[in-house]
């Protein structure tokens, strides 16, 4: 479902940012796209609003893996109360660190597919956000000889590959859909 009033919501975003801005003090500049194209290599992420922040305290928005970041998106999302399953629908980016990050997800993702095709033993991610599981999941979508879950709770939720016809003791096999 997409978001009901774009421009509305765009626009909150922008008054939380500019108060976030200017009384943190910080040297950011950020633009906001409503409605941004997406190349077409990208069918895990279609955000319907874009926030790409640069200037010189960037790095304090990217430092510990991009935590500022994702918590100055997170309060634009709480505020907005999207749902959780909506989440995708506003994305946060600052030098393209999104993008690079969507890259080494996919190429992890090919690591713990081989490690699992080698070993036949799954392999366990650590704990990641629903979006980067998500990233995971479609990388793999397509190797017929794995599939994807993601296990746990909480902060402490992760992916994990196995081999398809994997059967741990006192688990069910997954139910394939022909």
């Amino acid at each position: 479902m997409p978001i009901p009033d774009k421009l509305a919501a765009a626009n909150k975003i922008n008054e939380f940012l500019q108060t976030v801005v200017t009384h943190g003090g910080l040297r950011l500049k950020y633009r906001i796209v409503v409605d941004p194209p997406i190349p077409e290599d990208r069918d895990w992420e279609k955000p319907e609003i874009l926030v790409d922040f640069a200037g010189p305290d960037s790095s304090l928005l990217l430092d510990r893996g991009g935590e500022l970041l994702r918590a100055l998106e997170l309060l634009a999302l709480e505020m907005l109360r999207l749902p959780s399953g909506e989440h995708e629908k506003v994305s946060f980016d600052c030098q393209n660190h999104r993008s690079v990050r969507i890259q080494e997800l996919r190429m992890a993702a090919n690591v713990a597919a081989e490690k699992v095709r080698q070993t036949g033993s799954p392999y366990h991610f650590t704990p990641m956000s629903s979006r980067e599981r998500r990233i995971v999941h479609l990388a793999l979508r397509d190797a017929a000889d794995l599939f994807t879950e993601s296990e746990g709770d909480g902060i402490r939720r992760h992916l994990v590959v196995y081999p398809k016809d994997y059967k741990p003791a006192g688990r069910l096999a997954p139910k394939t859909i022909p």
